[in-house]
């Protein structure tokens, strides 16, 4: 059988509401859509459908970020606390931009996932139409006593990223939206990739769901920050991949550098370079993100050139798919 008609045959068996795309280059193997962008109208999903694409988001923070260290205009040696000197006091002065951007930094979490449980029940500590802008998250930051030295192992943090948002905006003087599309949206040529409001959703977006069938639009902020929040589709994300490889974005110096790995997991199973997940078994990249009504991972194998994006309108229908696709991945070139 064919990777499609695999595809297809899981997608159906497991009622998965979303999109997903394999290309090599610029061949397309794999593309298919399946659910509704909005039940209640039946508006199915298509390949052009706008989703939100969670904590994948913090690939194009991590880019920001790196745009202004090779500007000049930023150090991966700053400190979090020279930028921001008057908040987040129980965050550790030693705790540097490089610190955030590869979870590093040690630093008290406001969204814990390790504490987490059902990504459906979490609720945001503020009222989410509150949430419009990084630095109006600084509420939920503050008071999380640090939780290890800066620097001495690895744990994935949410709200690092949140205040690595807030920094580039001080650092740059600019709002973190516009520096992300000036930095990495617009060197990528992408067209429907942005930080929407979800109580104002362009009509070609995709609602998020959870499981028990209510929308997800009470349970995350209003407009993401640094973590999470963006809107994409297949082919936006195809364009950043290879804009971002092409050294479009950034010098390939510099992106190789991001994307050296620097940590491991736990369990071993992935690394970590600044920004990007790596797989621990050959040269591939990835971003993923789950939210409440969202899940996506998109993946980029440098040795073939083979892309693949799955994201899906509800919790967790992504990730039959994500493990199909990395079981059959170095059987696809």
């Amino acid at each position: 059988m064919s990777l499609q008609t695999d595809l297809e045959a899981l997608a159906d068996s497991n009622d998965f509401s979303g999109v997903v795309a394999v290309s090599r280059h610029d061949e397309r193997i794999v593309e298919l859509a399946r659910g509704f962008a909005d039940r209640a109208n039946g508006r199915p999903n298509r390949l052009d459908t706008r989703f939100g694409i969670a904590i994948a988001t913090k690939g194009l923070t991590a880019l920001a970020a790196a745009s202004l260290i090779e500007s000049g205009e930023l150090r991966g040696d700053t400190t979090l606390r020279s930028l921001l000197p008057d908040a987040l006091r129980m965050v550790d002065e030693a705790v540097t931009i490089e610190h955030l951007l590869g979870h590093t930094s040690g630093v008290g979490d406001y969204l814990d996932e390790d504490q987490l449980g059902d990504i459906d029940d979490y609720v945001m500590g503020l009222p989410v139409h509150r949430l419009a802008a990084p630095a109006d998250y600084l509420p939920l930051l503050d008071g999380h006593p640090q939780k290890t030295p800066p620097g001495s192992q690895f744990a994935y943090n949410n709200g690092g990223y949140v205040m690595l948002s807030i920094a580039v905006e001080i650092a740059a003087g600019r709002s973190f939206y516009d520096l992300v599309q000036e930095r990495v949206l617009d060197p990528a040529a992408t067209v429907d990739t942005a930080f929407e409001r979800s109580d104002r959703l362009p009509g070609g977006a995709a609602i998020g769901y959870l499981a028990d069938g209510r929308t997800n639009v009470l349970h995350l902020p209003v407009r993401g920050a640094g973590d999470g929040g963006a809107y994409s589709t297949v082919h936006d994300l195809e364009l950043m991949w290879k804009a971002l490889f092409a050294g479009r974005i950034l010098p390939i110096k510099t992106v190789d550098r991001l994307v050296e790995p620097r940590s491991t997991t736990a369990d071993g199973r992935s690394r970590y370079g600044l920004g990007f997940w790596l797989r621990p078994d050959r040269d591939s990249v990835m971003l993923e993100g789950m939210d409440a009504g969202v899940s996506c991972r998109t993946a980029y194998d440098r040795p073939s050139g083979l892309m693949y994006t799955v994201i899906s309108n509800t919790s967790s229908g992504a990730w039959p798919l994500v493990k199909h696709l990395d079981e059959r991945l170095s059987c696809i070139h």
